[in-house]
C-alpha cells in the first residue's frame, strides 16, 4: 500500500461512516425542531381560517342588518303632506262645530221643554184652585138656595090655605109643584083645596110624573 493513498474502509476497521465515505446522520434534536416547526405552521393556518370564517359571518350579519333596515325604511309610510294635515284639521274642526251646534240646540230645546212644563204645571195648579173655588161657590149657592127654599116653604105652610092657594094660583104649574112637593102633606092638601080644578089637576100631573120613575120596591 502506498503512503499517499488514503486508507480504505477495510483499513479503518470496515466502518464506512468512520472512513468518511458515508455522511453521519443528523442529531435527533434537529428532527424534533423540524417537527415542532411544522406543527406551529398548521396551527397558524387553522387560526387564520377561523378568523376568516368569523369575518365572513360578521360581514353576512352586517349585510342582513343593512338589508333589514333598508327594507324597514322602504316599508315605512310616506310622511303626510301639510295640505292633508290641514284638510284633516279642518274636517275635525267642522265636526266639532256641528257637535257644538247640535249640543246647543239640544240644550235650548231642553230648556224650552222645562219652561213649558213649568208653565203647564202652574196652569194646572191655577185651574185646580179655580175648580176648588167654583165647587165651594156652587156648594154655598146650593146650600143658600136650599135654605131659601126651606124658609119659603115654611112660610107657605104657615099661611092660611086660602091665601096660599091664591099665591099658588098665580105661579106656573112647575114652580107651584116644586113648593107643594116640599110642604107637609096636610099643608099641601089645604092649598090644593083652594086652587081651581084646572090648576090643581096640572100640579097633580107634575107631582105624579116626578115620582113615576121611583121604584116601588
Amino acid at each position: 500500500m502506498s503512503a499517499t493513498q488514503p486508507a480504505s474502509a477495510e483499513d479503518r476497521g470496515g466502518d464506512p461512516q468512520r472512513a468518511g465515505l458515508v455522511p453521519m446522520p443528523a442529531a435527533r434534536g434537529g428532527r424534533r425542531g423540524r417537527k415542532r416547526g411544522g406543527g406551529r405552521g398548521a396551527l397558524v393556518v387553522i387560526a387564520g381560517l377561523l378568523v376568516m370564517s368569523a369575518v365572513i359571518r360578521i360581514g353576512l350579519g352586517l349585510n342582513g342588518a343593512i338589508a333589514l333596515e333598508t327594507g324597514q325604511e322602504a316599508a315605512a309610510p310616506e310622511p303626510v303632506s301639510d295640505a292633508a294635515n290641514m284638510a284633516l284639521l279642518a274636517a275635525l274642526q267642522a265636526r266639532e262645530d256641528r257637535l257644538a251646534k247640535a249640543e246647543a240646540a239640544y240644550e235650548d230645546r231642553r230648556q224650552a221643554l222645562a219652561l213649558a212644563e213649568k208653565t203647564i204645571d202652574e196652569k194646572l195648579g191655577a185651574l185646580t184652585a179655580a175648580e176648588a173655588a167654583l165647587s165651594a161657590t156652587i156648594a154655598r149657592a146650593e146650600t143658600a138656595s136650599e135654605d131659601d127654599l126651606a124658609k119659603l116653604t115654611a112660610v107657605y105652610e104657615n099661611m092660611k090655605p086660602a091665601d096660599a092657594a091664591a099665591v099658588f094660583e098665580a105661579m106656573s104649574p112647575d114652580f107651584a109643584a116644586g113648593f107643594l112637593g116640599r110642604m107637609r102633606p096636610e099643608a099641601a092638601a089645604g092649598v090644593m083645596a083652594g086652587l081651581t080644578p084646572e090648576t090643581a089637576y096640572s100640579i097633580s100631573v107634575l107631582l105624579a110624573g116626578r115620582n113615576a120613575g121611583v121604584p116601588k120596591r
